[in-house]
């Protein structure tokens, strides 16, 4: 059984990148290559797991990252210190990364003006929020995909400890843990992310609850909120949402 996940806002390589520099609290300018590449590839890990689309992408952004790597580790000329800021081999990649951040700054403000309009006139579809780049951030925000990726990780990290290598016969389809998902919401209104991961279940079980969840945020089912970044994420069934069918 397959499931390829597909996000209507979805967050590329780069938006991986500025979301582990912003976690870690390092300069963008100067970044500690061998820390991001060891997270970078963890997040792969996940990344693999669920089957994204454009995954090849992802792929291609850690081998920048192991060749940056590689480089740095190489020997130094003895160069003026200008020069040894040209020849940099994270230079490029700083570039890209402070460019696409503009790019995203600008589409976040238009972004923000859109929104105000359509609180003034109502809005139409949900769609899921992209995560918030900028140091602006108010209690009850959208968390992006790598924030949700993020506390997936830390489940699957945990579950390491006490895996019991068996082969299983899954019979848990999509539309169940959808079902399932919504069922504990209307029990209650409000979840933590990883209440709804039963512990007892196998690890394939929890990749199709993930992509579940994702599934119900593209949707306008429910919510994923955080109260500060990098906290807690709570699991939120959207008042007023129209039925969701988990039937197709």
């Amino acid at each position: 059984m397959s499931y390829k996940v597909k996000l209507e806002s979805f967050e590329g390589p780069l938006d991986l990148l500025l979301f582990l520099i912003k976690k870690e609290e390092v300069d963008i300018y100067d970044i500690p290559i061998a820390k991001i590449t060891q997270q970078y590839l963890q997040y792969l890990e996940i990344i693999q797991l669920l089957d994204l689309e454009a995954a090849s992408d992802f792929i291609l952004m850690a081998a920048t990252l192991m060749r940056i790597k590689a480089q740095m580790l190489l020997p130094k000329p003895d160069l003026g210190e200008e020069q040894q800021e040209i020849t940099d081999p994270r230079q490029e990649l700083v570039q890209r990364l402070l460019e696409y951040k503009r790019f995203k700054d600008v589409a976040e403000d238009l972004g923000s003006k859109e929104e105000t309009t359509l609180k003034q006139y109502g809005r139409g579809n949900f769609k899921v929020e992209e995560e918030t780049i900028g140091e602006d951030f108010q209690p009850g925000s959208e968390v992006g995909l790598f924030d949700l990726v993020a506390a997936f990780k830390q489940i699957m990290d945990q579950s390491k400890k006490v895996t019991v290598h068996r082969v299983v016969e899954i019979t848990t389809t999509l539309e169940e843990c959808m079902a399932n998902v919504l069922d504990a919401l209307d029990k209650k209104s409000e979840l933590t992310f990883r209440e709804l991961f039963v512990p007892e279940s196998d690890k394939i079980v929890w990749v199709v609850t993930f992509i579940a969840i994702l599934e119900l945020i593209k949707r306008g089912a429910i919510r994923a909120v955080q109260d500060e970044p990098f906290a807690e994420i709570m699991i939120r069934r959207i008042n007023g949402a129209e039925q969701t069918q988990v039937d197709s």
